[in-house]
């Protein structure tokens, strides 16, 4: 394996503007939340000043309680020790609960989280940093999260949900027999089928399987899992659930940057709520103020404000934040530096910053995760011929497409040709009627118009002729972008990690650490 090229997102098309936006410091009053030694330098310090030592007490004793029934590298109890020192920080980064991780993304953030800490650590040797991977356990989406894709098969799982997933029993187990055909006679396969039985015992919770194999893959770097479906954590951020209840905070203090960010990108990531909090009971179910009572939204579940601040005083587990409030819960209960994540989860924390103001918490900086495609030395091979470069695939591959089967086409330069000839010949006309009556200038131009229209459909015309003609091409073409975008989306987005631990185990794992960009945000393209 090779590392062929390293990507800026700036120069990627598809990346969403907000973003680019954001890395180019152009959006005012997040300038110091962007990934620089000067600005960990400051958080440093602030986040020293917010953070009590009894919350690291109670975040240590959460930590060693849920990671008790899980074998701790040495690196993983020094971690844990130090959560208790005033020097220690966190490098964070979190993911649904998908089945055997889902997407291979979700391995390629937790390898950041993990390089950023050793990053920092090389820069400031006076402070720890521990990576940390937050489960989102409480989200009630199964669908989302029951089946994981490899380049051969669809794996899936049927269990009965509606209230957090973390909390779901596994009872259905017959994927891992099909994922056991698949992957029986793979270099790693027999590493694969055990981590994966390992992980999905039958009456294990999701919480514990994803906490088994995140465990397994990445123990050895010092990574500590945590699940924020805890009394004891959620009882650390009950003065900020009351304010939310009686006074709608969240929706309050972040309007006015949701308006901001709506006007100048067309629309926000999530739109708050007027209160920003779930309730548990069987499922997980919204709850909604009717101006007299709180009402737990499709149960027959109300509150008076007295009954449910007394629910919330004694049973703080039984609320749950929704995906704007869960930030703010984390930055509460975590002595955070960073925030590691996808562009959407980014763009989403950008709505809080106001919000982060009002509670008195400092918001993180936040770090758009790296991307990384594996491409076989067979496909660069075909793209050489038809001198095709990698960018060329993450821009306008209809053009790129279009371009190549035009390329040599006799016809489309003589169409070019005459109608650039007809531009000119109709610009000189124009401005010579224009000087005899405003209104015969006027019919000139919508002659005009009408007839570069008609080089258009030509145009058209010749491209679907051309097209059918040079099929293999077209062909040829189509099948270079499916090898790098399988169903049409980025390679990261469709695979598990399965189907390259296949073939190279840990090692893969290594590599991806190693090319890992700490400092920016880019693509990074590996040949295999």
């Amino acid at each position: 394996m090779k590392t062929i090229n390293k990507i800026s997102f700036n120069d990627i098309e598809s990346i969403p503007q907000l973003i680019k936006d954001f890395l180019d410091h152009n959006i005012e009053g997040f300038e110091e939340h962007t990934f620089s030694l000067e600005n960990f330098r400051k958080q440093i310090y602030l986040k020293q000043e917010a953070f009590a030592l009894e919350q690291r007490e109670t975040l240590h004793n959460a930590f060693e309680k849920q990671l008790s029934s899980l074998p701790l590298s040495a690196r993983q109890k020094e971690h844990l020790e130090n959560i208790k020192q005033h020097n220690t920080f966190t490098i964070t980064t979190g993911h649904q609960l998908n089945l055997f991780s889902g997407p291979v993304f979700f391995v390629y953030k937790i390898l950041q989280t993990i390089k950023t800490c050793t990053y920092l650590k090389e820069n400031f040797p006076d402070f720890n940093f521990v990576p940390v991977y937050w489960m989102a356990s409480e989200d009630h989406d199964f669908a989302e999260i029951n089946h994981f894709k490899t380049e051969n098969g669809y794996y899936e799982f049927n269990e009965r949900s509606g209230g957090p997933v973390g909390r779901i029993k596994i009872t259905d187990t017959f994927f891992i027999s099909e994922f056991e055909k698949e992957f029986k006679d793979s270099v790693f396969g027999t590493e694969l089928i055990l981590m994966l039985k390992e992980a999905y015992k039958a009456g294990y919770t999701l919480s514990e399987a994803i906490k088994t194999l995140v465990n397994r893959l990445f123990s050895n770097l010092g990574l500590l899992i945590l699940d924020g479906d805890s009394k004891e954590l959620k009882s650390g951020i009950r003065d900020i659930f009351k304010e939310e209840l009686l006074h709608s905070g969240l929706y309050k203090n972040s309007k006015e940057k949701v308006e901001l960010l709506a006007r100048q990108y067309g629309k926000v990531q999530v739109n708050p709520r007027e209160i920003n909090l779930f309730y548990l009971s069987e499922t997980r179910d919204r709850i909604d103020f009717d101006g007299q009572r709180y009402i737990v939204v499709d149960k027959d579940i109300q509150f008076t404000r007295d009954e449910i601040l007394y629910e919330l005083e004694n049973y703080p587990e039984k609320f749950s934040p929704n995906a704007l409030m869960r930030p703010v819960y984390q930055e509460k209960i975590l002595p955070n530096m960073a925030y590691i994540g996808g562009n959407a989860e980014i763009m989403y924390w950008l709505e809080l910053k106001d919000y982060f103001s009002a509670v008195n918490i400092p918001f993180p900086i936040l770090i758009p995760r790296n991307s990384m495609l594996f491409v076989k030395e067979k496909t660069l091979k075909k793209m050489e011929k038809l001198d095709l470069k990698i960018e060329d695939f993450f821009g306008n591959f209809t053009t790129i497409i279009n371009n190549k089967i035009l390329n040599d086409s006799a016809v489309l330069k003589l169409l070019e040709e005459k109608e650039n000839q007809l531009v000119h010949n109709f610009s000189e006309l124009r401005s010579v009627a224009e000087t005899t009556e405003k209104s015969f200038g006027n019919m000139v131009k919508a002659e005009e118009v009408r007839q570069l229209k008609s080089f258009g459909r030509m145009k058209k015309r010749l491209l679907h002729a051309e097209k059918i003609k040079q099929n293999e091409l077209l062909q040829r073409l189509e099948n270079l972008f499916l090898d790098m975008h399988p169903s049409r989306t980025w390679q990261e987005r469709i695979y598990n990690f399965s189907v390259f631990f296949a073939d190279e185990g840990y090692s893969w794992l290594e590599t991806c650490l190693e090319e890992m960009v700490a400092q920016e945000s880019r693509l990074i393209i590996v040949a295999i």
